[in-house]
Parts: structure tokens; sequence; C-alpha cells
């Protein structure tokens, strides 16, 4: 099972999600790799993702509101860290996955550890 920490880009094998013009700022986009539920954030031209589950409920949390490098889920509040999937605030207590992002010839590729 992965480790609820930012992954190690180098024990990563990186995944082409979508090119750089399909992702403008301050959008999000929804992508599912295997069994994993994910969201990529564009926020201010950098690039993040984490699993789009709030560890509090397992419900998803990528249509909650986003700011500055905080989500917040839609459904009781709990604020995640974009950039290490650090739970920031109750009624959450658990981190959530974050996964390393990589831009390469226009691409978004996401780094997921390999078995």
């Amino acid at each position: 099972m992965f480790n609820y920490a930012m992954a190690d880009p180098e024990a990563c094998e990186f995944i082409t999600v979508a090119s750089v013009d399909e992702l403008p700022n301050g959008e999000r986009l929804f992508i599912e790799i295997d069994d994993l539920a994910l969201v990529v954030f564009n926020i201010a031209g950098e690039y993040f993702a984490i699993a789009d589950l709030c560890s509090h409920d397992d419900g998803p949390l990528g249509d909650g509101e986003v700011d500055d490098h905080q989500v917040v889920c839609p459904r009781h509040g709990a604020r995640f860290d974009v950039r290490t999937g650090k739970a920031l605030t109750l009624p959450a207590v658990e981190d959530i996955p974050a996964y390393p992002v990589r831009v390469r010839a226009g691409e978004i590729e996401v780094g997921l550890p390999r078995e």
C-alpha cells in the first residue's frame, strides 16, 4: 500500500495525463489510473497531484474549494495541502497520498510508485 506522503520521484513511474494546454491556470483535472482516482491541480503554473479522497470519510475531495495551496473538503471542511497531502485541519487527522508531477515537452506527467 502507498505510504501517505509524497512519493520519491526516483521510485516512481511517470505517466502522461494531459498536455499543459488542457489544464489552464486555476483549473483541475480528474483522472483515473488503474484503480486510483487522482486530481491534478494547476496553481499559478505549478502542477500538483493528490488522491481524490478525503481521509476523514473516504469521500471525493477534488471538487472542494482551493485556497492558496489547500483544498477544502466539500462535505466537512477538512483542509489538505495539495503539495504534500498533509491534513491541515479537523476533522481529518490522516494525510492523503500526494504524487510528484513533472512537465516534459508540454505534457503533464504524474509519478506513481513502482510496485
